[in-house]
């Protein structure tokens, strides 16, 4: 970066030296041009003053002056004098350019170039009172002989130039770069403010990429701690309880007490390995998830024979109502989304209560709603809920074989969909979650 900048710097400042050298040559000679078209009519006012140029004159003109070309030229055309050549030989001047002004408005100029003197001759004649014309002409270089011959001094300058030019553009670089390469250096320290202004969305960006890194890292940390204890517990018993039978402690009821809880830790540490699966799941594969035109109705209706048996079994009403409601979803996970939000209303509900499940569209927004009857949520801890692990009572979700990621994994699954989740709860009375697609 610090040399792309500082390699366009040079280049600006070369296109700007060399196009202001052509500028000022051009704006010079246009300058030239000017004065010397103004000292030939000084020049020829001058001559025209002394009177020298009448026919009482004509035999005793002799001009001897070598930077100018004066020639008179009678009313006709005729080259009456020239300085410089031999009128004899010199062909009828009323055509020329400058000579056909002067006889129609009193003076006239042009510049004419010769390609292989390089240079041009710039012409000035004025109309004298008896009628005939004074012609004046100077040759000087053109454009391109003038620039040649002060191109030496003109590379000096340039080379000059681009030297300070080049100093100037590592100085300026640094200068540039330096607020950037100290904010980079000191990327934990959120304290400062840029130096620039329009890092500040940037820095924005940054740390709040940063705090997400770290707030990730700590929710990580925090997984890995959660998933080693909660798989420990049930690991723990299995072993203890195996190890008693090993050693023949225990027999009876006492053998088939703890043969069933062998199997009850056992399902619970597969439950946990499940859902820990579905989380690696979800967090890995969330961009390859294949969408599609579903009733969310549908999908509900075939979740609800099972959940309905297991409902049963605790002694709970269950009810379900919908209507058809379609949305663009993954089939698996809505499967998933709704069997966690059953089985949690049917594991935390209380003897002979009810679980309702509703579908129907509110202000053309499908809903998906889950309420119970059951022990319902203090409030203290409804915001942290849907956190991986987290458990309100930590004995009564073990005893009825929550593993403490089912709400996580809903809350996953409604974010992928983009949808929205929204939690009402009052201890002793029941909880409704309300998921909006």
């Amino acid at each position: 970066m610090k040399r792309r900048i500082n390699i366009q710097l040079i280049g600006i400042a070369l296109i700007a030296i060399l196009s202001t050298m052509v500028l000022m040559t051009s704006i010079f000679y246009e300058v030239f041009q000017k004065q010397v078209k103004e000292d030939l009519r000084l020049e020829t006012q001058v001559l025209c003053s002394t009177g020298i140029f009448d026919e009482d004159h004509m035999d005793k003109l002799n001009l001897a002056v070598s930077e100018l070309r004066i020639t008179w030229i009678s009313q006709d055309g005729t080259v009456l004098y020239d300085n410089d050549a031999d009128i004899g030989s010199m062909d009828n001047h009323a055509t020329r350019p400058e000579v056909e002004e002067a006889f129609s408005d009193g003076e006239g100029e042009t510049v004419r170039r010769s390609d292989t003197m390089n240079a041009n001759t710039f012409y000035y004649a004025v109309r004298l009172e008896d009628g005939s014309v004074l012609r004046v002409a100077r040759e000087a270089g053109s454009f391109w002989s003038i620039f040649e011959s002060s191109f030496p001094l003109i590379a000096v300058i340039i080379l000059v130039m681009t030297v300070i030019s080049i100093i100037l553009a590592h100085f300026l670089t640094k200068k540039l770069i330096a607020p950037i390469e100290q904010m980079a250096g000191n990327m934990d320290d959120f304290s400062g403010t840029p130096v620039y202004k329009e890092l500040v969305p940037f820095l924005t960006t940054i740390r709040m990429q940063h705090e997400n890194i770290l707030e990730a890292a700590k929710v990580r940390q925090d997984f890995t701690a959660n998933v080693s204890h909660e798989l420990k517990t049930p690991l723990t018993a299995i072993s203890g309880y195996a190890e008693l039978i090993e050693n023949k402690m225990v027999e009876g009821e006492q053998l088939e007490h703890f043969a069933k809880e062998i199997r009850h830790n056992a399902e619970r540490l597969l439950s946990l390995i499940n859902d820990i699966i579905n989380l690696s799941e979800l967090d890995r594969t969330e961009d390859q998830i294949q969408f599609e035109n579903l009733d969310l109705c549908e999908v509900v209706e075939n979740c609800s024979d099972t959940l309905r048996m297991n409902a049963q079994q605790k002694n709970l009403e269950f009810s379900f109502e919908g209507e058809p409601c379609m949305i663009r979803a993954n089939r698996d996970l809505i499967n998933e989304l709704v069997t966690n939000l059953g089985e949690n209303a049917i594991r935390y509900n209380r003897e002979n209560g009810s679980v309702d499940i509703r579908v129907f569209s509110e202000n053309g927004r499908p809903v998906l709603l889950v309420s119970d009857t059951g022990i319902g949520i203090p409030k203290e801890h409804q915001d942290r809920i849907f956190e991986r692990f987290y458990r309100v009572d930590k004995s009564r979700s073990k005893q009825t074989g929550g593993t403490g990621l089912g709400l996580a994994i809903v809350k996953h699954i409604v974010a992928i969909h983009d949808a929205s989740l929204t939690l009402e709860s009052e201890e002793g009375k029941g909880t409704t979650i309300r998921v909006e697609f």
